[in-house]
């Protein structure tokens, strides 16, 4: 039997009321974080240490780069399995600001990044110009992806290419870049790319303080793209990506141009992996071509089908839990964490096709 409309809604705004408090509790643990990591004392208990601040920042940004695969796959219904890419090249942005910043304290003492100077470059390449600035950085982060995604994604949606040949041309993709970035006379640092950052805006970048705040933009990003996604994906747009993903033919003969839509979430996903990379990388400390691997892209494809795709909630959640366990197991059982993963994504595609979200769902009865 069903309810009055008038429970129904009353139902809805409790859930709405649960779900804010919920929010705010997560945002209050997620900030007493840094607060205890600068202010507690070093002997407490209480004190958050260094690297439980930097892994909880990382998974911050990995949960953004879940999310933003999330728009794409769980919403367009486009299977990226090079969103890697983007992530990295967002944070390749934010290591040639950071490399900039070392200036003479590098082993050579010399303006050039170390790297350059080994291999004798006397000039900085013009790719390189204006990167000793953090807006600039930011531009590079947000603009390379983006414009990356822009001409891919107009040729490939353009051609109609769809499915499991979208997939794989997007692994082919990132595992080029990849093959490209290894290359030292690229002048990204081959293989080694970018690392012994010293400062950002002229704070140590080791220093407490420097990275609190770190972790409080990487927590800021994050909710404002989950705000970001809820308003876009419970509008028009986000009805028609849904139809692009069910009955894209259908939607055509609607009137509608389901390659605008595709290419829009598209560049707009990119842009978001970049600024997470850019956010990711003072963090870790190190950016080089091993980000760009199509492991790790398959990898951020299982926080959102174990999350559930489609949900927004359930790829940040997916991501959180599996780093989480990653981090355990890649120090307890470092030889089994891809056993694991892989047994995790099986499981989770035969016993809860929906993600945890789904599973969460079916237990309240929706």
């Amino acid at each position: 039997m069903h309810l009055p409309y008038s429970l129904r809604l009353l139902s809805g705004l409790g859930r709405r009321r649960w779900g804010a408090a919920a929010l705010v509790l997560v945002w209050l643990g997620l900030l007493a974080l840094p607060l205890l990591h600068v202010f507690a004392p070093a002997d407490s208990g209480w004190r958050v240490s260094a690297y439980v601040l930097t892994l909880a920042g990382k998974i911050l940004c990995y949960a953004a780069l879940a999310l933003a695969l999330d728009l794409v796959w769980g919403y367009a219904g486009l299977l990226s399995l090079g969103h890697g890419l983007f992530f990295a090249l967002g944070g390749y942005g934010m290591g040639m600001y950071l490399m900039r910043q070392i200036g003479g304290d590098g082993v050579y003492q010399s303006a050039l990044p170390d790297f350059m100077v080994s291999l004798d470059w006397r000039t900085l390449p013009w790719f390189w110009q204006g990167s000793e600035h953090l807006a600039w950085a930011l531009c590079l982060a947000v603009g390379a992806p983006g414009l990356l995604a822009l001409g891919f994604g107009w040729l490939a949606f353009r051609s109609r290419i769809r499915g499991v040949y979208f997939s794989i041309i997007t692994q082919a993709l990132t595992y080029a870049a990849m093959l490209l970035f290894f290359r030292n006379e690229t002048g990204f640092g081959g293989n080694n790319g970018f690392t012994g950052f010293k400062r950002i805006l002229g704070f140590g970048i080791a220093e407490p303080a420097t990275r609190a705040w770190l972790f409080v933009l990487s927590a800021l990003l994050l909710s404002l793209a989950l705000l970001g996604a809820f308003r876009l994906t419970r509008g028009k747009f986000g009805r028609v990506l849904t139809a692009v993903r069910d009955a894209e033919s259908r939607l055509m003969f609607c009137g509608y141009r389901p390659q605008d839509y595709k290419l829009a979430v598209w560049v707009l996903s990119a842009m978001l992996c970049g600024l997470a990379g850019a956010l990711y990388v003072p963090q870790a400390g190190i950016i080089n071509p091993g980000e760009m691997s199509p492991g790790n892209s398959i990898e951020a494809a299982v926080w959102v089908a174990v999350g559930g795709r489609g949900t927004l909630i359930g790829p940040v959640l997916g991501a959180v839990l599996v780093n989480a366990a990653k981090s355990w197991f890649t120090v307890a059982f470092p030889e089994y964490w891809l056993f694991f993963l892989g047994g995790l994504f099986i499981a989770g595609t035969l016993l809860l096709p929906r993600g945890l979200m789904g599973w969460l769902a079916r237990g309240r009865g929706a």
